[in-house]
């Protein structure tokens, strides 16, 4: 199995891990490069890269994949699809998806809902110091504590109920309110136990920055 880290933009100092492959997203190429990492694929339109800033990825690149600006796909989406064709079994963490833009934030918190990567949901983790954020498919799920992490939210794409079982807080027939994303719940030493019968669910684990 291929571990990939994929870097997309905003601040990639929280990068650690062991990788097989390392990709860049457009300008996040030349971070990966003034940081010293070796990079083994770089994709995008480079629309925010001077020629000569691209002639320098395109010397330090292993492999580069180019799209133009009129594309249907984010770079980040791009650079996942060119993964998962190469490496179907690949999990993929991403850094630098939360930095910058808001609307770029939005559209890596809801990547599965591109039809194409929905398939691969499993495989992807949007990671940086304070947060992960996982994907799950509609069904039951048992989660297990992050190291280091102190909350967890969960999220659903759509207007699906939750069952949260062995958390702090649980969400039952009981005690059951409606809520786009309930935040701030935590582990009480062991899995937590959420159902969520439609769409798919983003799962939060977070701590506070020091």
């Amino acid at each position: 199995m291929i571990r990939a880290a994929l870097f997309v933009s905003g601040d990639l100092t929280c990068f650690s891990g062991d990788f097989d492959y390392l990709v860049g997203a457009d300008r996040a190429c030349l971070t990966m490069l003034e940081q010293g990492l070796p990079l083994d694929l770089a994709v995008g339109d480079f629309d925010s890269v001077t020629a000569e800033e691209l002639a320098v990825i395109q010397q330090s690149a292993q492999e580069l994949v180019s799209a133009t600006a009129e594309k249907d796909d984010t770079d980040t989406e791009l650079a996942l699809k060119t993964i998962f064709t190469r490496f179907p079994q690949a999990q993929v963490t991403i850094f630098g998806a939360f930095g910058g833009r808001i609307d770029h934030m939005l559209a890596n918190l809801f990547l599965p809902s591109d039809p194409d990567l929905a398939p691969f949901m499993r495989q992807i983790e949007l990671r940086d110091a304070a947060n992960t954020v996982c994907f799950l498919p509609s069904g039951q799920h048992q989660i297990v504590q992050d190291e280091g992490m102190a909350y967890i939210s969960f999220l659903t794409d759509s207007d699906a109920d939750l069952t949260i079982t062995g958390a702090k807080y649980e969400l039952t027939s009981k005690h059951f309110f409606k809520k786009k994303i309930y935040t701030s719940n935590e582990f009480i030493g062991r899995p937590i136990t959420v159902q969520c019968d439609s769409g798919y669910l983003l799962v939060i684990q977070s701590k506070d920055r020091s």
